[in-house]
């Protein structure tokens, strides 16, 4: 049993502590996001930072929204997982001089994030239908839908120039 278990004793207390969890990361990800848009040199790569940055504060507008559905009250708990992604990234994108490997090495950071989410939302979304909230679980698939699409996203542009740029 985990640190935690003590607290989680049914599926709705393991929703409400996952929901907790993805409000902490989410937070986190809009502190590190504008670091990501200065450090990107790569215009649209800037721009699709900048994009999700704004979609990031739709993200926690909108478990926000959750947590008053659920009629609990919004806060966080801390996220190894996220800080250590986070951590991780700000590590390997101050090592790289090269631009073009340095956005590989964002895009490749980024990609860690967005699957982190993108897990988690997932969860919550198949927790939510089997505890009856549909409500929360409709609030929730909009995240998990914008965040499969900055992944998609950024694998385009990975793939169609940054990656090919960063090999030369």
């Amino acid at each position: 049993m985990g640190f935690f278990s003590k607290d989680i004793k049914t599926l709705d207390d393991l929703f409400v502590h996952t929901l907790r969890d993805i409000y902490y990361a989410e937070k986190q990800i809009e502190k590190a996001l504008p670091k990501m848009v200065d450090k990107a040199t790569d215009p649209q790569l800037k721009a699709g930072f900048e994009k999700h940055l704004e979609q990031t504060k739709g993200h926690i507008e909108r478990v926000e929204q959750v947590f008053e559905l659920h009629g609990v009250k919004a806060k966080q708990v801390n996220c190894p997982a996220i800080d250590g992604i986070l951590e991780e990234a700000d590590d390997v994108s101050g090592d790289v001089d090269d631009k073009d490997v340095l956005d590989a090495a964002l895009i490749a950071s980024a990609q860690a994030v967005e699957h982190y989410e993108m897990t988690r939302y997932g969860t919550l979304i198949a927790w939510a239908k089997q505890l009856g909230r549909s409500d929360c679980a409709n609030v929730l698939a909009k995240n998990l839908k914008e965040e499969q699409a900055t992944d998609r996203k950024l694998t385009e542009i990975a793939e169609s120039k940054i990656n090919l740029q960063a090999a030369e």
